[in-house]
């Protein structure tokens, strides 16, 4: 059984709704285990124990979330030459950009050797003022069906053997 680790962070439940999309859709992949797990609660140990990767985060001023980050930086050296060539897609929620996060989590991907198995995926909520910004979100059906079949592409490749 392949495990498909979706590590993600979420301050307004824009990301969040984008990472159970997402892995909704890939537990519907026969011999795939999904592993849904926040940020601050992954491990390197998890992050070796995978065989493919989902990221989602949220873009804070022009960058990944902290938290994201935090994960990023507790997991990179111990997962560094350990998991070479293991696929990995991204998804980001931005306000109105997203690619300043992306960038970030392309290059450790790249550091870690990672390889990409689907453009990354940024979701515009086009909040801009500090009340809406700051306000929950709702991630329109049509973002979340993206984002879920970037999850089942993942599953599927996996499953499949193809990366």
């Amino acid at each position: 059984m392949k495990r498909l680790l979706i590590v993600w962070h979420s301050h307004t439940g824009g990301s969040r709704q984008m990472a159970q999309a997402a892995a909704q859709a890939a537990r519907g992949e026969e011999g795939i285990e999904v592993r849904l797990q926040h940020a601050s609660e992954t491990h390197p140990a998890d992050v070796l124990a995978a065989d493919g990767y989902l990221f989602v985060a949220p873009e804070n001023l022009a960058s990944m979330a902290g938290l994201m980050k935090d994960f990023f930086d507790r997991v990179y050296y111990p997962a560094l030459e350990r998991i070479n060539g293991r696929p990995y897609a991204a998804l980001v929620c931005a306000g109105s950009d997203g690619t300043g996060a992306v960038r970030q989590i392309e290059r450790i991907a790249t550091g870690l050797r990672l390889k990409p198995v689907a453009p990354p995926l940024i979701v515009l909520t086009h909040a801009q003022s500090p009340e809406a910004i700051l306000a929950p979100k709702t991630i329109r059906a049509e973002d979340l069906g993206r984002c879920a079949e970037i999850g089942a592409g993942l599953a599927a490749g996996l499953a499949a053997g193809v990366f």
